[in-house]
């Protein structure tokens, strides 16, 4: 076996199927944004991209080992980030999510889920000769938990909620007992009265009531959903064509090409668009998980997994948002919705993907 990674190596399938997605979002987004204020933002998701296979091919190059010796300092770092938001971030629309550099504005909440994974893959990769007790449970819970109810302090309820799967998968694959899990959903269920009166906002309150029955509100609240059905079943089985749907072009459908860019594109390229993009989606998360079974040790099969939580999970609620089978909570769709930090988390949890890849016949 060779001392030395190689680029041969390398996941040039999942690659592909990665910049196929993110170039049917760039198609997206140019159609979405046609003739409005935003039109042109296409060219800086290209810029977006760019950046983000630069950094995928950087973070393939450095052993994921050292980033899980690390991971203590990163997720110490992520905490404070998380604090200064709260202290002195920039207040956009009533929430405080980004600190201001004047030359770009950092979200360390994205970001974090990515120091999530290692944390959590560096905690049960420790725990891999002996069984896990509730108490250590406790302990991962805690890991994910602080950053969790930091974000929802800002208030960002969709990005907090990313951070679920990452511990639900670590639980999982660090062999936490079925008793055990009862417990946590209990515990979940008891602290949800709480969470509703003291954690969430008027407005999110109000979107997971509508979520319900959004005609109760059709201008309002439920307008977001209801638009966005209509823009689905709008496309039939072929779509509208490029720039001619008439609930994206007429600017009835909100944010189409963020949020609810899924939405926009079923419209214009319908059933059958829809459900390519899914099948690609499919053939990425299948893709990872293949690599995560052939990673050479514990850690790397946690980082992996890790990353295939996340994206799954950010797929199904959006996905699910754009049908009316979700509440509205503002969780982009990766690698299609427009938006330098979810592009750049992407690629940088690829990369260390690509990086455990890598070094799976290294000594």
């Amino acid at each position: 076996m060779s001392r030395y990674v190689r680029f041969r190596d390398f996941d040039w399938v999942l690659l592909g199927l990665v910049l196929l997605i993110c170039a049917l979002g760039v198609l997206e987004i140019y159609s979405a944004t046609l003739n409005t204020k935003f039109e042109g933002i296409h060219v800086k998701q290209m810029y977006w991209i760019l950046a983000g296979v630069m950094l995928l091919f950087a973070a393939s190059m450095v052993s994921y080992h050292a980033l899980i010796e690390l991971a203590p300092w990163m997720y110490v770092f992520s905490i404070a980030s998380l604090l200064a938001v709260l202290l002195v971030g920039k207040k956009y629309l009533g929430a405080r999510r980004w600190i201001d550099f004047h030359f770009f504005h950092f979200q360390p909440s994205e970001w974090v889920k990515l120091i999530l994974i290692i944390a959590m893959a560096k905690y049960f990769s420790e725990y891999q000769d002996r069984e896990l007790d509730f108490k250590e449970l406790v302990k991962a819970g805690m890991i994910v938990g602080i950053p969790m109810l930091l974000v929802l302090k800002q208030p960002d309820l969709g990005t907090s909620l990313t951070y679920l799967p990452v511990a639900a998968m670590a639980l999982f694959l660090g062999g936490m007992k079925l008793k055990h899990g009862v417990i946590l959903l209990v515990l979940a269920g008891v602290m949800l009265p709480v969470v509703w009166m003291k954690g969430l906002k008027p407005y999110q309150k109000e979107r997971l009531v509508t979520f319900v029955k959004p005609e109760a509100d059709a201008r309002g609240s439920g307008y977001q959903v209801i638009q966005s059905q209509v823009a689905v079943g709008a496309g039939g089985i072929w779509g509208k064509g490029v720039t001619k749907g008439t609930q994206t072009q007429g600017q009835f459908l909100p944010v189409p090409h963020t949020d609810f860019i899924f939405a926009a594109w079923s419209e214009e390229h319908g059933f059958v668009g829809a459900f390519l993009v899914l099948l690609l989606y499919f053939f990425v998360l299948m893709r990872l998980i293949h690599n995560a079974q052939t990673a050479p040790d514990r850690a790397g099969t946690f980082l992996i997994m890790g990353v295939v939580a996340v994206l799954a999970f950010h797929v199904l609620i959006n996905v699910g948002m754009v049908v009316g089978f979700m509440p509205v909570t503002g969780i982009p769709l990766p690698m299609m919705s427009y938006g330098g930090s979810s592009v750049l988390f992407t690629f940088l949890a690829l990369g260390m993907v690509m990086n455990v890849r890598m070094r799976r016949f290294v000594n």
